[in-house]
């Protein structure tokens, strides 16, 4: 298993990963994502700003996270435990759906740790839907501390904002 960082070549596997996950998703009544979200605009510009990670296992794309220090306006109505904003976020975590439960987003998480401690920065944020119970087990699981609730989209439940301090 390798992460490295996304290229333009890398699109359309990216987005086959995607489409996997989010079938995955909605077949256990999860309708956090679907056709419009995440979609190709939005992960081409993560590859631009080179802040989206892969995972390959023998050159298969299974997974994808992008890793940023851009946070949602709404975000700015949690009591975050790091009053120091010197943190990352993580967006769009995904995995093929027939590599879920082999602990490769967990892999995404500890190496979106290291960056953390490399950069010398203090913490990670994140939101996950409501209707996502197993995404909110597995932060948790993680030791990520859930900070509330935010409003992201208008036709959604709410998304719950987790933080992790790392530091």
């Amino acid at each position: 298993m390798k992460i490295r960082k996304a290229n333009l070549e890398d699109i359309d596997n990216i987005m086959h990963m995607y489409n996997s996950c989010v079938s995955g998703m909605i077949d256990e009544g999860i309708n956090q994502w679907d056709s419009t979200y995440p979609n190709k605009q939005i992960i081409l510009n993560d590859i631009k700003y080179s802040t989206f990670f892969v995972v390959e296992i023998n050159k298969e794309i299974v997974a994808g996270i992008n890793i940023d220090k851009n946070q949602d306006n709404t975000y700015k109505s949690i009591k975050w435990y790091d009053k120091s904003n010197s943190f990352l976020v993580v967006h769009r975590l995904a995995v093929k759906k027939k590599y879920w439960n082999k602990k490769i987003g967990k892999k995404l998480m500890l190496f979106t740790e290291e960056l953390v401690i490399n950069n010398k920065l203090n913490s990670i944020r994140l939101d996950t839907y409501s209707g996502n119970p197993k995404a909110m087990e597995f932060y948790t699981r993680l030791g990520y501390n859930n900070m509330g609730s935010i409003q992201l989209k208008i036709n959604k439940d709410h998304y719950f904002c987790f933080e992790k301090i790392i530091s």
